[in-house]
């Protein structure tokens, strides 16, 4: 059983970052996604084993980068420029096998995920 664990999440205003790691092993494509209340949770990136293939979402681009550091076991989400609408509980997830995917279902494993609260 693969355990991931997230942290980072906080509350700042908008035009300001932070940064969410999550601790995890084993060589598994690893992605970001949120969930704001009332609404689906949703891709924000993801990235493969080595770090060469990466997925990021139209809403994020220019702004998110995601990243990973494997002798550390640590995924990352460097996010700047937060707006209000960046506000969502945001959750590590890992897939045992295939590469970056979009889809929520294609992930086997789920951390326990992080509050990130943007005032205006």
């Amino acid at each position: 059983q693969v355990q991931l664990v997230e942290s980072g999440g906080g509350l700042v205003q908008a035009g300001g970052s932070l940064r969410l790691s999550c601790a995890a092993s084993g060589s598994y494509t690893m992605g970001w996604f949120r969930q704001a209340p009332g609404k689906e949770r949703e891709f924000v990136a993801a990235v493969n084993w080595s770090g060469g293939t990466k997925g990021i979402a139209d809403s994020v681009n220019g702004r998110f980068t995601i990243s990973r550091d494997n002798a550390k076991n640590t995924l990352n989400l460097q996010m700047n420029n937060l707006k209000p609408e960046d506000t969502a509980v945001y959750f590590c997830a890992a897939r045992r096998s295939g590469g970056c995917s979009y889809g929520r279902s294609d992930y086997d494993y789920w951390g326990q995920g992080t509050q990130v609260t943007v005032s205006s």
